[in-house]
């Protein structure tokens, strides 16, 4: 083996050693899916059998991601098929699950071409697995390509929960996390911890122990002091929306990291397969921005936190301008600074 040969394996093999961690499987005639609520104290499975079960999953955030979320609905198509339900039924129950991630769409758009073309049970099967298949291949692909920007020794901030949590497996910005640790560009991680639900604190940390990557986590009203500090060359995040112009939505909290990183001369980067881009949204300003029960804010694990009578605003997305992003990482590629001609010259439309 070469000198590069060596490298290359090397690095698969460090890769392979943060890498751990499956939360959607198919078990042959049902869909198992870990349950993101309950952890880190509990590792819960949920068993659904039906497009119904995947449905209140989504719902629920048991399962979360964009990534995520698409694969999950094309098995709870599949679900449909196998169990005899009505299948035009089941895809409008599912595609009503969330509002805002285009990856639901696209996968349930997905299996209804196949289904148009007289697909059965098991070429549904055959397709829900190619999704999951595909976007783990494009996880690793967007890992390496991320990693890539990122110098020797950083320090990188991520936001949400973006790795194989949300995902088929390996991550998109928490796979060029993973990637960028495993080729010695990332020193130290920087975790928000992203309220309300703390997907940061709960999940993201969760993942980057379990793998063993150099992880601190902080309150998402650090992040500017942070920054401030020079202890984070990068801010690398997900993205559950990306519009023509290249605006980008993402988990509440978001658009503010951008605008610490671009005052404090911190690069961003966002991170998402081809799939979460959508050309027939102009802008950010057409994203449709889901709202959530005030309930989550004024309550913390089912336990009431702020005064009775109090009133809340629950916004799960916000909108991050295209201006703000030094760096779009799909798996086609790398757009520095993206706008609608970078955009249209990769995706058409």
């Amino acid at each position: 083996m070469g000198k590069r040969g060596a490298i290359l394996h090397n690095a698969t093999m460090n890769a392979n050693v943060h890498d751990s961690i499956r939360a959607v499987q198919w078990h042959g005639d049902h869909l198992r899916l870990l349950d993101q609520r309950k952890l880190p104290a509990h590792s819960v499975w949920i068993d659904c059998h039906n497009a119904s079960d995947v449905t209140e999953a989504i719902k629920d955030l048991a399962v979360r991601g964009a990534p995520a979320i698409g694969i999950a609905a094309a098995w709870g198509v599949v679900l449909a098929a196998r169990g005899g339900e009505p299948l035009p039924a089941a895809m409008a129950m599912l595609r009503a699950a969330r509002p805002t991630a285009v990856n639901l769409m696209w996968a349930l758009d997905r299996m209804k071409s196949r289904l148009d073309l007289g697909a059965d049970a098991a070429a549904l099967q055959a397709e829900a697995q190619a999704i999951q298949d595909e976007d783990l291949a494009a996880n690793r692909r967007m890992g390496e390509l991320g990693a890539a920007l990122i110098t020797p020794g950083s320090g990188v901030m991520t936001h949400c929960n973006t790795g194989s949590l949300a995902t088929a497996g390996f991550g998109t910005a928490l796979g060029v996390i993973r990637a960028g640790v495993s080729a010695g560009r990332i020193a130290q991680v920087f975790a928000g911890e992203t309220r309300p639900w703390l997907q940061g604190a709960r999940l993201t940390m969760w993942e980057l122990v379990n793998d063993g990557i150099p992880a601190r986590l902080v309150a998402d009203s650090a992040a500017s002091h942070l920054m401030k500090s020079g202890a984070v060359q990068w801010v690398v995040v997900g993205a559950d929306r990306i519009a023509a112009n290249g605006d980008t939505a993402n988990k509440i909290g978001t658009y503010q990291l951008a605008i610490a990183a671009r005052h404090h001369g911190v690069k961003f980067m966002v991170v998402a397969p081809s799939t979460t881009v959508d050309m027939a949204t102009a802008d950010g300003d057409d994203i449709e921005i889901e709202l959530r029960e005030a309930t989550e804010l004024l309550s913390m694990s089912g336990t009431r936190t702020v005064v009775e009578g109090a009133e809340a605003w629950n916004p799960v997305f916000d909108v991050t301008p295209a201006a703000l992003i030094d760096a779009l990482v799909t798996e086609r590629g790398v757009i520095e600074h993206p706008d609608q001609a970078k955009m249209q010259a990769v995706f058409g439309g």
